[in-house]
């Protein structure tokens, strides 16, 4: 085998890693923290994310039209923000992806994700980070839940963090039958105020 075969099959390697990471990201990662996880050069992360970038538009890595596999363009790309790489549904799917979760996923929202939507809801807008110190659990999951079903989505990424920030969407307003957030019920009157006492923590 040539010493550019080895190097292809190198490249080739990286870049399915690379989108193994990808189809589990949550937030933007960024070039080197990709290339930490991988053990694997910057620059030759950074060559395969372009490639990625090209593949999923239907382009050659030079940016020509390429044929075979290689031309079809995917209904999802790899777009960089907030200094990260992640995927993301192309912007003419959205009403696509939409109406599938509404439609054909109408199941119930778990507890976890109920708690979870009280929060981004009362404190929007607000990074996974934030609710998770709220809710004092990992909220990964739930909040990908909740942007599938259309109830939260991005708000913008800190540009110094990188930290996605949701808020909550026209979909959850219709759900609730209210016209805007700000006529959910104030929360304090139904916290409890202390007056009989508090359990001990053991």
């Amino acid at each position: 085998m040539t010493q550019e075969a080895e190097e292809s099959g190198a490249g080739a390697d990286l870049e399915r890693r690379l989108e193994a990471i990808f189809m589990v990201a949550d937030e933007p990662i960024s070039i080197v923290s990709l290339a930490t996880a991988l053990g694997a050069p910057v620059p030759a992360v950074r060559q395969s994310i372009e490639r990625l970038v090209a593949d999923y538009d239907g382009l050659a890595p030079d940016g020509t039209e390429a044929g075979g596999r290689a031309g079809t363009r995917r209904g999802f790309e790899l777009r960089e923000v907030g200094g990260g790489w992640r995927i993301y549904v192309r912007g003419e799917f959205d009403d696509v992806v939409r109406d599938f979760v509404l439609t054909q996923n109408p199941t119930k929202l778990s507890q976890a994700a109920l708690e979870t939507l009280a929060v981004i809801a009362y404190k929007q807008p607000i990074s996974r980070g934030q609710i998770a110190s709220i809710r004092a659990v990992n909220v990964d999951s739930v909040v990908r839940t909740l942007v599938g079903r259309g109830l939260v989505t991005e708000a913008f990424t800190d540009s110094e963090t990188g930290a996605i920030h949701y808020e909550t969407t026209d979909v959850l307003l219709s759900q609730l039958g209210i016209n805007s957030i700000d006529e959910l019920p104030h929360i304090s009157p139904l916290l409890d105020d202390g007056s009989e006492g508090f359990d001990d923590i053991a």
